[in-house]
């Protein structure tokens, strides 16, 4: 996969796609990460990316001149190579929910270009550019890129390879429509608190029970709102019954 950037500030990539599973992605192969300086399409000595709203109003918006010709010379230019026109994405609080389904989808794309916005937002004529425009929540960033990682990092752990324990990903909060199970390590027994004896049992059959219904719970008691999607056998149901009563 292919994921590109268009960002006022590009170095506040460097820290995370150079550190842990980004980093293993790139060099496994699996990820190939561009990113691009808006400033390097502007025309004018200050490099400006911005501007006054017309209208009035409070702040600065980014101009559409440099990022309709950055988007240009990215999808045409040199790096487009085989895999196409990129699928564009702009992080917007008026774009769709990001959850799990949708890092799925994302995970799915050959090419991704995120198109970064700062300051007060963005030229409305901008987003005609883009194919999808995505929220992480009903809160406010100071930046697109801080977003833009967020979402990154969520798409490339389900890239195939890129974990090194391929069931990690199945296990995961939100996979199936639950929480994800607790989870212990070593010590067994640490300040008097304990590790359930199911786990020390060596009885996988009953750690996989377990487990399940542990998630289930958890689920029921922080995120009730998710149980309506998740996908459970006519037992789990009689068990999460049996919890709601």
């Amino acid at each position: 996969m292919i994921i590109e950037t268009l960002s006022t500030f590009p170095h506040m990539y460097d820290s995370v796609m150079g550190t842990s599973i980004m980093r293993i992605a790139q060099e496994k192969g699996i990820l190939e990460f561009r990113t691009y300086d808006l400033r390097d399409w502007t025309h004018d000595v200050h490099r400006t990316t911005d501007d006054y709203p017309f209208g009035g109003g409070q702040g600065l918006l980014m101009k559409p001149e440099p990022i309709f010709e950055a988007y240009d010379d990215i999808v045409s230019g040199e790096n487009a190579g085989s895999a196409g026109e990129p699928y564009t994405i702009f992080l917007n609080p008026t774009g769709k929910p990001f959850d799990e389904a949708l890092a799925s989808q994302l995970a799915e794309k050959e090419r991704l270009l995120f198109i970064c916005g700062h300051y007060e937002g963005i030229d409305e004529r901008a987003y005609s550019l883009a194919d999808e425009c995505i929220s992480l929540g009903d809160y406010v960033l100071s930046s697109g890129e801080l977003a833009s990682m967020v979402v990154i990092d969520a798409v490339v752990r389900k890239l195939p390879g890129v974990l090194g324990d391929e069931g990690s990903a199945i296990d995961e909060s939100f996979y199936d429509g639950l929480l994800e199970y607790p989870q212990y390590t070593r010590p067994a027994s640490y300040r008097g608190l304990n590790v359930p004896e199911v786990l020390l049992s060596g009885n996988h059959a009953a750690i996989a029970k377990w487990r399940r219904q542990q998630a289930i719970e958890r689920t029921a008691r922080l995120r009730p709102d998710m149980l309506a999607r998740a996908n459970l056998s006519p037992e789990e149901r009689a068990f999460l019954d049996n919890l709601l009563q």
